[in-house]
């Protein structure tokens, strides 16, 4: 494991968006970029993140960031959560897990005293130059777009 962190060069991911369009991370070079990885569309603390990135969505444009999710779900199943929340942000459907490995968001998790496997929870913010700018890792998802904002 590479161990990410600020300055590094963010890896260039490659995966399909809800619709089954390939994206590359390297096609927003130039743009500042919010990659935030979440464990499952429509689950609580998945929705409240996603709807307060959407309910400040114009705030984040206005200070030039993509926003853009990356879970384990299916590109049908993105469709339904982007339809049903009015999402205005791009969804990756990383099924292999090989962007949410690519960084680090992979691992151990704890829930009610069980041990399991799954995608953890954090948000990399990405400069203009594609290097690692911020690294969120207790991310409030009600409140997820001060975080971004405001560091």
């Amino acid at each position: 494991m590479r161990n990410l962190k600020i300055g590094d060069l963010a890896p260039d991911i490659k995966s399909k968006d809800q619709n089954g369009n390939e994206f590359q991370l390297s096609s927003l070079k130039g743009k500042k970029v919010v990659l935030y990885f979440y464990p499952k569309d429509d689950t609580p603390g998945c929705t409240k993140q996603a709807c307060n990135l959407r309910d400040n969505y114009s705030e984040l444009k206005n200070a030039g960031y993509e926003v853009i999710g990356v879970s384990a779900d299916k590109e049908a199943k993105h469709q339904k959560f982007i339809a049903k929340y009015d999402l205005p942000f791009t969804l990756l459907a990383d099924e292999n897990k090989e962007v949410i490995e690519a960084y680090e968001a992979w691992g151990l998790k704890k829930f009610m005293g069980r041990e399991y496997m799954g995608i953890i929870r954090k948000t990399f913010v990405i400069d203009e130059e594609g290097k690692i700018d911020q690294i969120i890792e207790k991310v409030k998802t009600a409140d997820h777009t001060a975080q971004i904002i405001n560091n």
